[in-house]
Formats: structure tokens, C-alpha cells, sequence
């Protein structure tokens, strides 16, 4: 079956988060895409939604099958029904974890540049954000872990909780076996819970596979919660469903009185129909996204090599979102992402916003149809020729 990733869908005035923006502006920030679910999904809610009646709701069975078969079958982890423990997101999942298995004033480590919400659920609850920097080489544009950094980072009586972003947002790094195995060994020998963020594993460049953390060891299967969600790979953060996945049942059962303490493991009327739609029937169609995604990953990287090279493209396994360097062209005082917006209209993620190493990075959302991406890399030349006038 052949899916329309081209065409151009009208969001403006349908009150999306991501196209507030002015008529003369592009928004290429927040990790929302502009291609509709797949039609299995779609065809699960409009079924929903003609039954007419919106109570209150339970898990079925499918709910629970659906993401046990998907992660066996595409990821090669075997998850336990009683394992899994609904939520409303990713995010308020690992805010509460944070909140209920650690101390205020405790560290949790995380490492960056990363995914800036995890900030919030830090901060908000009281805790200290302690930073383990992963290395750039700018020569290679590639990222590596600091083990030495991490160790000691782990060591302090004060770590209690590591959150670790599998594939990484925003480098679009996948961890390989070897790497998560180490992180396990490390976090379990100095007593840090890991919590490990996965809502990216699905998209993945076609030929790379994401490693699962509770898969690498027995070490981090038992040290770990694992956050998923079928939000990102099928546009459907709106509908508020993700799963837990905690296989060892004391850590289980904190997480679970944690979630239901703060009210947020309740699923609303339309949130499992659209999982289960997504992980049983829409494995066709997250093969074909995937692949557009990496069409116009390649699109970018060769246009800006060939039209912006005073500029680089980090390369990525994961993820539609690109990790930009202009360190190249940096000036003091002066937010490029701001700068480019007001010059162009094109509206990017600033790179200090993921950690201090994210200074002198963009971050740049590609999840749209292959014109949209053309005309930001447009504007992009044209906000970095300007920029790169000013005195």
C-alpha cells in the first residue's frame, strides 16, 4: 500500500501547539509531525467515535497483547503482561518517578545535550539536574559517552536517578549493546534507578535497529523503567497514551502506586483504541514513514554540504529531528535561532535549550512533506547568509 507523505495538510486555525505562529512563518521545532496517523489508526477512532458514548474506560486485553507482540517482534524484547502499567505520557511518567522514588535535593544525572522537558521533571520536583556532557568531535561530527565523567557523576552518594534518552533526542544517536550494558553496570553498582526514555525507538533509519535497555543484561532489565508510547511514530501525542515497563515487581509496584498516587495511569475513551490500532495494523505504514524521513534526512545533509558549508549536519540513526553545528559562524550575544526566524520566518529549536553544550546548535524538525522541507532549507541559507553579514 502507498501512503501520501506529500501532501500538504492546512494545520493553521485547528489550535496546534506547533502552528501558532505567524502567516509568513514556518515552524520546524517541536517534535510534531505534519503527516496524518496511518489509516489504521484513523479508521480505530472514527469506530470509536461513532459508538457515541465517551465513559469512563478500562484496558482491554488488545491493549496489553498489542505492545507485548510489537516489541517482541520488532524489537526482540519479551515483556510480561504484568510488567506494563499505562500513563498518560512520557513525560508526566518520568515526572512522577522523579517526584516519587527520589529525595528533594537529590541529583538525577541526565546527559546532554538532551531533551529539555526532562529539565522540567527535575527542577519542578525539587531536584538537582546534574549534567554528564557527551563529547563532540567536530571532525567526525559524532558524539561519545565521558565514562570517567559518568562514573564519578554515578558515584555521589547524592545520584539517585539517571535518565537516559534511547535513541537520543536531540543527536539521533542509537545506543549500541555494549554502551546501555555499561551505563547498566554502572548506575546498579552505585544504587541509581534508571529511567529510560524510548519514545524515538521507532524511528529509526531503515537498517538501523534501536537496542531496547531492559533487553542488554539482567543488570538493566531489574535497575530499570522503561518509558514507550506510540505518540511519536504515529502522530498521536495529543491522545495522551504511553505505557511503563518495569520488569522488577518491587521497583513495579512503587512505579505503579506512583502513577495512580498522581492520577495519571487513568486512559481516556479513545487512547487505547488508537494504540492498539497503531502496534497491531500500522507496521506497513511506519516502514513507509520511515523511509521518507530518511529520504529527506539525505536531502538536508546534501544541500547543506553543498549550499550552507560553514555549517554541519550531525549524522543520525534516529528520530526525524537534525542536529545542527554552526559553531563555526557563533557570534557572542546574538540567538541565531531568534535571528533567522525574525529574517526568514523559519522557526528553530535553539540548542542551549537541550543543556550548556547545546550552544552553537539548531535543532530541526523534518517531519513534514518534502516541499516544506525544501523551503526551509531555503530560509535556512538564507538566515545563515545573513547572519553571518552581522557585525
Amino acid at each position: 500500500m502507498s501512503y501520501d507523505f506529500d501532501r500538504i495538510i492546512d494545520r493553521r486555525g485547528t489550535s496546534s501547539l506547533k502552528w501558532e505562529v505567524g502567516e509568513n512563518e514556518l515552524p520546524m521545532w517541536v517534535a510534531d509531525m505534519d503527516f496524518e496517523t496511518a489509516p489504521a489508526v484513523r479508521e480505530a477512532l472514527r469506530k470509536t467515535v461513532d459508538h457515541g458514548i465517551f465513559g469512563y474506560a478500562t484496558l482491554p486485553e488488545e491493549w496489553y497483547s498489542s505492545i507485548m507482540g510489537w516489541w517482541e517482534e520488532r524489537h526482540g524484547l519479551t515483556i510480561e503482561k504484568d510488567w506494563l502499567i499505562f500513563s498518560t505520557g512520557v513525560i508526566p511518567s518520568i515526572s512522577t518517578c522523579v517526584r516519587r522514588l527520589t529525595s528533594p535535593g537529590e541529583n538525577v544525572l541526565v546527559q546532554t545535550p538532551v531533551y529539555n522537558m526532562f529539565f522540567n521533571s527535575i527542577v519542578n520536583n525539587g531536584r538537582n539536574v546534574l549534567e554528564n556532557p557527551l563529547v563532540y568531535n567536530k571532525e567526525t561530527t559524532s558524539y561519545r559517552i565521558d565514562w570517567e565523567d559518568l562514573e564519578k557523576k554515578l558515584a555521589n552518594p547524592q545520584t539517585s536517578m539517571m535518565i537516559l534518552c534511547n535513541p537520543h533526542n536531540p543527536i539521533g544517536k542509537i545506543w549500541d549493546r555494549e554502551t546501555l550494558a555499561r551505563i547498566g553496570e554502572l548506575c546498579a553498582a552505585h544504587h541509581v534507578t534508571v529511567i529510560s526514555d524510548e519514545i524515538h525507538c521507532d524511528l529509526t533509519e531503515p537498517g538501523c535497529d534501536y537496542i531496547p535497555f531492559a533487553s542488554v543484561s539482567e543488570t538493566c532489565r531489574k535497575n530499570s523503567i522503561t518509558c514507550i508510547a506510540p505518540t511519536k511514530a504515529f502522530n498521536i501525542a495529543g491522545l495522551h497514551s504511553s505505557a511503563v515497563i518495569v520488569p522488577e515487581k518491587f521497583l513495579r509496584h512503587k512505579v505503579w502506586r506512583a502513577l495512580n498516587t498522581d492520577e495519571v495511569a487513568e486512559p481516556n475513551a479513545i487512547a487505547a483504541a488508537a494504540s492498539i490500532a497503531a502496534f497491531t495494523e500500522g507496521g506497513d505504514w511506519l516502514d513507509a514513514l520511515c523511509a521518507y524521513i530518511s529520504g529527506s534526512r539525505k536531502l538536508v545533509g546534501e544541500f547543506i554540504a553543498r549550499e550552507i558549508p560553514r555549517i554541519r549536519l550531525i549524522p543520525s540513526e534516529a528520530t526525524y529531528l537534525l542536529w545542527i553545528d554552526y559553531t563555526d559562524i557563533e557570534k557572542d550575544g546574538i540567538d541565531i535561532a531568534a535571528f533567522i526566524r525574525k529574517k526568514t520566518g523559519l522557526f528553530l529549536s535553539k540548542g542551549s535549550a537541550y543543556g550548556a553544550n547545546g550552544e552553537g546548535f539548531l535543532r530541526m524538525n523534518i517531519a513534514c512533506p518534502r516541499s516544506v522541507v525544501e523551503d526551509g532549507l531555503k530560509r535556512l541559507k538564507a538566515g545563515v547568509e545573513a547572519y553571518t553579514t552581522v557585525i
